[in-house]
C-alpha cells in the first residue's frame, strides 16, 4: 500500500507488499525490499538500500547525506539488511566513497535518535539504545549492545558480544565479549549475562575461560605483552579464546582501558 500523500520518486524499486504511509518521502535510486514499512514523515534517500522485512519509523532518514568535507557529491550507498528495526528520529549517513558504503547487517534494532555516521559497519544482531552516536569509519561486531547515549568516536572497532553501558563513550578499540562503562571507559567485567541468553552457544566453561583470560590482561598489572603469552600458556584453546587473541594482535596491542602499571 502506497498511500497519495506519500511522495515515491520513478526512479525509486520497491518490492512487493511495502506499505508506506502518508508523508513519506522514497528518493529516486532507492530500492526497497518486500514487506517493509515506511512511516509517516519517514524518508529513504537516493543510494539507500533496503532488505526485507524493515520498518522505518516517523521521522528516520535512512541514507542522509555524508557529514564529511572528503565526500565532494559522488554518488555512495547506504546499505540496511533483513529483520532490521529503524526507530523515530534515527539517521543513518551514505558512504564518502562509492566502492564502501555504510551497512546496517541482518536483525538489527537502531533505537530513538540514534545517528550512524559514513562508512559505519553494524554487525547482525546489534542493539543500538536511545540516543546513541556512532561517528564515522567504526565497526560494530555481531550481537553488541550499546546502551542508551553511548558515544563511539570515528574509527573505533568494537568487537563481538560488548556490553557498552550508558553514556560510555568509545575512543579506540574494545576487544570481545567484555562490559565497558564510564568516560573514559573502563573494563567492568565479562558480559556472561547477555551471552547466557543464547543458551547452548557459550557453555559455563568457555564464559569462565573469557574471564580468566580478561583478568589477565585487566587485573593483573602486566604488561599487554605478557597477559598475551599468559592466555596462550594458562587458557584452554577454545574458539572464544583465539577470538581475544586474534582481535588483539589485528590492533597491535591497543585496546581501551588497559591499567596503568605500577612499576
Amino acid at each position: 500500500m502506497i498511500s497519495p500523500l506519500a511522495f515515491v520518486d520513478p526512479g525509486a524499486k520497491l518490492g512487493d507488499n511495502v506499505t508506506v504511509h502518508p508523508f513519506a518521502y522514497i528518493g529516486a535510486d532507492a530500492e526497497i525490499g518486500n514487506e517493509c514499512v515506511i512511516m509517516p514523515f519517514a524518508s529513504v534517500m537516493g543510494g539507500s538500500r533496503l532488505g526485507n522485512n524493515i520498518k522505518v519509523y516517523n521521522g528516520a532518514i535512512i541514507g542522509a547525506d555524508p557529514q564529511d568535507f572528503r565526500w565532494k557529491g559522488e554518488k555512495t550507498y547506504c546499505y540496511v539488511d533483513d529483520n532490521t528495526v529503524v526507530r523515530e528520529q534515527v539517521i543513518i549517513n551514505r558512504g564518502i566513497y562509492p566502492e564502501k558504503g555504510t551497512r546496517i547487517w541482518k536483525g538489527c534494532f537502531l533505537m530513538a535518535e540514534t545517528h550512524v555516521g559514513h562508512d559505519s559497519v553494524v554487525a547482525d544482531n546489534c542493539v543500538l539504545g536511545n540516543g546513541v552516536q556512532v561517528a564515522g569509519d567504526v565497526n560494530i561486531g555481531t550481537c553488541t549492545i550499546l546502551s542508551t547515549g553511548a558515544k563511539v568516536n570515528a574509527g573505533s572497532r568494537i568487537a563481538d558480544w560488548v556490553f557498552v553501558k550508558g553514556g560510555c563513550r568509545i575512543s579506540g578499540n574494545v576487544p570481545p565479549y567484555v562490559i565497558v562503562a564510564h568516560n573514559p571507559a573502563v573494563y567492568y567485567g565479562v558480559n556472561a549475562e547477555v551471552m547466557r541468553i543464547k543458551q547452548g552457544l557459550f557453555s559455563e566453561e568457555r564464559i569462565d575461560d573469557i574471564a580468566k583470560a580478561y583478568r589477565h590482561i585487566y587485573q593483573c598489572n602486566i604488561s599487554i605483552f605478557n597477559a598475551m603469552k599468559r592466555i596462550e600458556a594458562d587458557v584452554p584453546q577454545s574458539p572464544e579464546r583465539d577470538e581475544i587473541l586474534n582481535f588483539i594482535h589485528s590492533c597491535d596491542n591497543k585496546i581501551i582501558a588497559l591499567p596503568k602499571l605500577d612499576y
